[in-house]
């Protein structure tokens, strides 16, 4: 491993521990509100180094505090949990045991970089007030933000602000995306099933083909960004899943298409919705088939808070130097769930470089993509200063 500017001592002493979690949390992926595993793993370290530790909210969620001294100020630090739905193909020796389940996004290096600062914490005191650290389930598109808030996560665990931090692949180690402001997309999953009449492929003028519906469907949700919103707004229109039919010579009941819609403006996302459900439902209607639609919100408009983006800041730029701070690469259109929390809490989300080329580089939610442990002890240097400074 490296040495990297920033990085506490004490914690770069205990490194090897901390990557050894990383790759068996890496070996051992479990799905969105399914972390039993990684969730006790996280609740028996927390209690070992003497936090207060509540298991089970959110499903499979688990929060450790911490007190010390008398200051009166709170915060909080979340690490998401969860892997993804993809078969691993990075060859690694710590490669996913699970066909089909795969740390993809790096949230088990998430979780241990949290953990390595967790204990550096307990064992240094260096603050004055509350310390929430948030390990939270189903980051992925279902929703475990929100059900932990849903369950009580900010009235049982009051936070003056909250932060949280993701890799990011591209990015050199030993940079941070640290800005005010919209920082990542809202995004939303859109379901589309078209009905129609189903038969013989060789006598299609006794059916109502679907396929011939969703075509014309996938074509047409083109023109929403390129034809209806202005050109210096931002956003996305994805069909990413798209099934219907098993044979070739028959012609199916139904299709089904999957989307993805992202955006920088809550107006802009009305708008795509809006527009979307209004073509959808007259192509449909033109080729005589029935749509149905559901609409999911999976995260919102992700905004940065100036006063904690500049105490967020001054953390990442005290370890790194001004040139160590990069700004969001143009085109980025991610999301993160993280955003329901910073509808409710002032906060920041800041990016972790993960590295460039065969070292870090390959892009999240590919099956090729490992978190580069390189950086596990920047990232636990972070929460640790951060802590110290937030929390006087």
């Amino acid at each position: 491993m490296c040495n990297l500017p920033g990085v506490i001592p004490a914690i770069k002493q205990h490194e090897e521990q901390f990557i050894a979690i990383r790759r068996n949390i890496h070996s051992h992926p479990e799905l969105g509100f399914e972390e039993e595993a990684t969730s006790r793993l996280v609740a028996e370290s927390l209690r070992a180094w003497g936090y207060q530790v509540t298991a089970g909210l959110g499903g499979t969620g688990v929060v450790g505090q911490l007190r010390c001294g008398s200051g009166s100020r709170s915060m909080g630090i979340r690490a998401d949990m969860d892997a993804l739905p993809i078969h691993e193909e990075t060859g690694l020796p710590y490669a996913s045991k699970l066909p089909g389940k795969m740390h993809a996004c790096g949230h088990d290096g998430h979780t241990a970089m949290l953990l390595a600062a967790a204990r550096h914490l307990a064992e240094s005191r260096q603050f004055d007030g509350t310390l929430n650290l948030i390990f939270q389930p189903a980051e992925e598109g279902q929703g475990g933000a929100a059900r932990m808030m849903a369950e009580g996560l900010f009235e049982r665990f009051p936070c003056d602000a909250v932060f949280a931090m993701h890799n990011g692949p591209t990015l050199p180690v030993g940079s941070f995306i640290v800005q005010p402001g919209v920082l990542a997309a809202s995004a939303d999953i859109v379901s589309i099933t078209l009905t129609g009449k189903g038969g013989h492929g060789g006598m299609p003028h006794t059916c109502v083909d679907p396929i011939v519906a969703m075509a014309s469907i996938i074509l047409a949700l083109q023109t929403i960004v390129s034809r209806n919103l202005p050109p210096d707004q931002p956003a996305v229109v994805t069909v990413g899943s798209a099934h219907a039919g098993s044979a070739s010579n028959v012609i199916p009941d139904s299709a089904q298409l999957e989307l993805t819609v992202r955006t920088y403006s809550p107006a802009i996302q009305r708008q795509i919705e809006a527009r979307l459900r209004e073509l959808v439902t007259l192509q449909a209607q033109s080729y005589g088939v029935e749509a149905w639609m559901d609409w999911k919100p999976v995260t919102r408009v992700l905004v940065n808070t100036p006063q904690e983006t500049r105490i967020a800041r001054e953390v990442a730029e005290g370890m790194v130097g001004p040139a160590g701070i990069v700004p969001l690469p143009a085109g980025a259109m991610g999301g993160d769930d993280f955003s329901w929390m910073l509808e409710k809490v002032a906060g920041c989300y800041v990016v972790l470089g993960n590295g460039v080329g065969s070292k870090g580089g390959c892009m999240i939610h590919n099956p090729g993509y490992d978190f580069n442990d390189e950086i596990l002890s920047l990232g636990a240097s972070y929460w640790v200063k951060l802590a110290e400074a937030y929390l006087k």
